[in-house]
C-alpha cells in the first residue's frame, strides 16, 4: 500500500478543488439580486429594464449552472433551454431540457443548437438573456455551415481530437464550419441584452475558445483554421465541403465570425465564475492547512502529456531542501490541458497517460524520500473512460514491476487505464458537474 497519509491527503486536496468550482456555489458567489438591481460580480443591471428574461445553458456544468441561477433570480425566468448529458437527471421550472452529446455532437446536437437559435431570435432590446456556457459546449451544439453535414463535421472533430490539437486549434476550426459558434449566438440574439456566466476550461480563459465562444468575439480567421488542418497533417483528407467553406472565406466569399468591433457586442457582457486558478487556489489553502509547504507553479500547462510528465520527473528531486536535518513535506500544485497524440488503440486519456509517463520517468531514478504524484480531469471523466485520472507512489512501480507490466508497451498503445487497472490508482469521482481543466498535485516527504 501507498504511504496512507499521502494518499489521504492528496484527496482533500482535490477535493477541495473541486468543491470551489461547484456550480451552484459560483453562481451563490457571483449572482445577487438587491431589490431591482442584478449583481453580477462587479457590474449591476437596473432589472426594470426588461420586459422578459430567459436562459440558455450548456456545457458539462449546464444543468447545474441553470440550477443555481433559478435560484437566485428564482419566477423572473420566463423560460429557456438546459442541455444535459445522459448521465445527469435533474428538472427545472420553466427550462426545457434538452439531452447532449460528448466529445462528438450528434443530431441531438444538431436539434439543441437550432432550438437555442429560435429562442434567440425571438428576443428583442428589452428582453434580458442569461447564457450559462461551460467546457463541452462546443459539442453538444453543432449547426454546420454550407452544405457540411453532421457525419462531416464529426470527422474532423474527430481527426483533430486524435492528432493532439489543443483546445484552441480545435475550436478555431470549429468556429468557422458553424452557424452558432463564434459570436453567432449573440448576433442571433441582438439587440436583447446578453449576460454570460463561464466556467472556463481552456487556458488563460480565452472567451473566444471556451465552447468556440458562442457569445464573444472571433479573434481567429479562415486562414487559421486552414493552418490548423494543415499542421496536423489533416488538410488533405479533410471532407471536401469542409475545404469549400473555409477556401471561400479566405477568398472573402463568406464572411468571418463575428469581429471585435461588431455592434452586438456593445449588448453583451461576459463574466468568468469559475477557473482553474481558483481551484488550485482551494487546493493551496487546503494542503497548507495539512501541514505542507505548498506552491502553485503553473494553471497553465500545455503541450504533450508524455513530454511533460518527464519535465515534471526532472524537477521534482531538485526541491529537495538542502542541509536540513527536519522533516519536510512538500506539494506542488499544477493545472493546465495537457493532449495526447493517439497512435494505439488502447484506452486511457491524457491525465491516466501523464502519470504513466511520470512512472516510467520516476522509475529510472533511485529516490530516498516518500512521493505520490496525482493528475485528474476536474469534469470527473478522463477521455473515453469511467475514470477521473490517476495517482502513483513508489508502490506502484514495485507492483508493476512485480507484474511484469512494460510502461512502454503500454505507452505505445496509449493504454493507461489498463495499466492502473492491474497495478492500482485509478481515480474514480463520478460526473463532478463542472470542468476547468486538469488539477495535478505533487507530494513529497524529506
Amino acid at each position: 500500500m501507498p504511504n496512507p497519509d499521502l494518499l489521504q491527503s492528496a484527496r482533500k486536496i482535490y477535493q477541495a478543488a473541486l468543491k470551489a468550482v461547484e456550480p451552484e456555489k459560483l453562481m451563490r458567489e457571483c449572482v445577487s439580486i438587491d431589490g431591482q438591481k442584478l449583481k453580477v460580480m462587479d457590474r449591476s443591471f437596473d432589472l426594470t429594464a426588461f420586459e422578459k428574461i430567459y436562459l440558455i445553458a450548456i456545457g458539462k456544468a449546464a444543468p447545474y449552472m441553470a440550477a443555481g441561477l433559478l435560484d437566485v433570480v428564482g419566477n423572473r425566468i420566463e423560460g429557456g433551454i438546459f442541455l444535459y448529458l445522459p448521465s445527469t437527471k435533474i428538472s427545472l421550472k420553466k427550462i426545457a431540457a434538452y439531452p447532449a452529446s460528448h466529445p462528438l455532437p450528434d443530431e441531438r446536437s444538431l436539434k439543441a443548437a437550432v432550438s437555442i437559435l429560435d429562442i434567440a431570435k425571438k428576443l428583442n432590446k428589452n428582453d434580458l438573456l442569461f447564457v450559462l456556457i461551460s467546457g463541452g459546449g462546443s459539442a453538444q451544439i453543432c449547426l454546420p455551415s454550407g452544405d457540411i453535414s453532421l457525419g462531416e463535421k464529426r470527422i474532423v472533430t474527430d481527426k483533430l481530437l486524435k492528432a493532439g490539437a489543443d483546445i484552441k486549434s480545435l475550436n478555431t476550426v470549429r468556429k468557422h464550419i458553424s452557424d452558432i459558434k463564434g459570436g453567432k449566438l449573440a448576433a442571433a440574439a441582438y439587440p436583447a441584452t446578453v449576460v454570460s456566466l463561464v466556467i472556463s476550461d481552456v487556458i488563460h480563459n480565452d472567451l473566444g475558445t471556451i465552447a468556440s465562444g458562442p457569445t464573444y468575439w472571433d479573434s481567429s480567421t479562415y486562414k487559421d483554421a486552414s493552418q490548423v488542418l494543415k499542421k496536423h497533417h489533416l488538410w488533405n483528407s479533410t471532407p471536401d465541403s469542409v475545404v469549400r467553406v473555409i477556401v471561400k472565406g479566405i477568398n472573402g466569399r463568406l464572411k468571418e465570425t463575428r469581429q471585435k468591433e461588431d455592434e452586438i457586442f456593445s449588448r453583451v457582457f461576459n463574466f468568468i465564475i469559475g477557473d482553474n486558478k481558483k481551484a488550485l487556489r482551494a487546493a493551496k489553502k487546503t494542503a497548507i492547512n495539512l501541514g505542507y509547504k505548498t506552491e502553485i507553479i503553473t494553471s497553465s500547462d500545455r503541450g504533450e502529456a508524455r513530454e511533460t510528465a518527464r519535465q515534471y520527473a526532472s524537477l521534482l528531486p531538485n526541491i529537495r531542501p538542502h542541509r536540513s536535518f527536519v522533516p519536510q513535506t512538500t506539494c506542488l500544485l499544477s493545472g493546465g490541458e495537457l493532449t495526447v497524440t493517439v497512435k494505439g488503440k488502447g484506452k486511457g486519456g491524457r491525465n491516466q497517460e501523464f502519470i504513466l509517463a511520470a512512472l516510467r520517468e520516476m522509475s529510472q531514478n533511485k529516490q530516498d524520500y516518500e512521493w505520490l504524484i496525482l493528475s485528474l480531469g476536474t469534469d470527473g471523466k478522463d477521455g473515453p473512460t469511467d475514470a477521473a485520472g490517476a495517482w502513483i507512489t513508489p508502490v506502484t512501480a514495485a507492483k508493476a514491476q512485480k507484474l511484469s507490466l512494460e510502461y512502454n508497451t503500454f505507452l505505445n498503445n496509449n493504454d493507461a487505464y489498463n495499466f492502473f487497472k492491474q497495478a492500482g490508482g485509478l481515480i474514480f469521482t463520478g460526473p463532478t458537474h463542472t470542468n476547468v481543466m486538469d488539477i495535478r498535485i505533487f507530494l513529497q516527504r524529506f
